[in-house]
């Protein structure tokens, strides 16, 4: 049987190389979208062909509509299919809601929220193919509660989960589920651009109701689900991994 194959928006690091690497250990072929380190994204696909799939990787910039439709008309060109689109790709400004700028906005709900949209509307006319298949979006707690300095990315992400709940109402007919996964503060790369990561860190590690912060592993995990055949009848959620630290005041 032809392989499956998974796109995963972001992957060469991070939340989205951890997806990357167990979709590939699961079989499929993976196609990793990177917007700058293309050595990044290279290490990243060799790690992957060692499990055995065939990858693909390509630099795009996913908040444009014409980089969205070139990436996906080389994944037509070297697989000929897509089964599985994560959407977790994530930039953004981090600054306090008087000092945003109109680039500022755009730069970041083009990238964070436009991506999904395009990237959807192109992932579900192969899906729809081939009789179905997974849209995961990666979000945050700032969509749903104030974090410092996040105004934009809160901001977009809520736009993610509502974009979440349109898509999976439309697309449900295609067969296509849609879902996303919302975390708490991890420590990853992303993080170290946050002018009060020390802060944050601290105040996750200390509050946490379950004893420990939330990992990379932990997002990617429940991901894994949301793509599964188990999480069928999931549809239109964003599932929130913090460990229950949104549950206190």
């Amino acid at each position: 049987m032809e392989r499956k194959v998974a796109l995963v928006t972001g992957s060469s690091r991070g939340i989205g190389k951890k997806i990357a690497i167990k979709l590939a250990q699961q079989g499929y072929n993976i196609v990793i979208n990177f917007a700058r380190s293309r050595s990044q994204a290279e290490e990243t696909a060799e790690e992957i062909r060692a499990l055995g799939v065939d990858v693909l990787t390509i630099k795009a910039n996913v908040g444009k509509q014409d980089k969205i439709k070139e990436m996906f008309a080389e994944i037509d060109e070297h697989f000929g299919r897509l089964d599985v689109f994560v959407n977790n790709a994530a930039s953004g400004v981090l600054r306090p809601l008087m000092e945003l700028e109109e680039s500022h906005w755009n730069w970041t709900m083009d990238i964070n929220a436009k991506a999904l949209l395009f990237c959807a509307q192109e992932a579900a006319k192969r899906m729809e193919v081939t009789g179905g298949g997974k849209i995961v979006s990666l979000s945050s707690l700032g969509s749903i509660r104030y974090l410092e300095n996040y105004t934009t990315v809160g901001v977009s992400k809520a736009a993610v989960e509502s974009l979440t709940r349109y898509l999976a109402v439309e697309l449900a007919p295609k067969g296509i589920v849609v879902n996303a996964v919302s975390g708490g503060a991890v420590d990853t790369d992303a993080l170290t651009h946050f002018p009060n990561r020390e802060e944050l860190l601290k105040d996750a590690a200390e509050r946490t109701p379950a004893g420990r912060m939330v990992e990379a592993d932990d997002l990617a995990k429940a991901v894994m689900f949301l793509l599964s055949d188990d999480s069928s009848m999931i549809c239109g959620q964003t599932i929130i991994v913090d460990g229950g630290i949104s549950l206190l005041a």
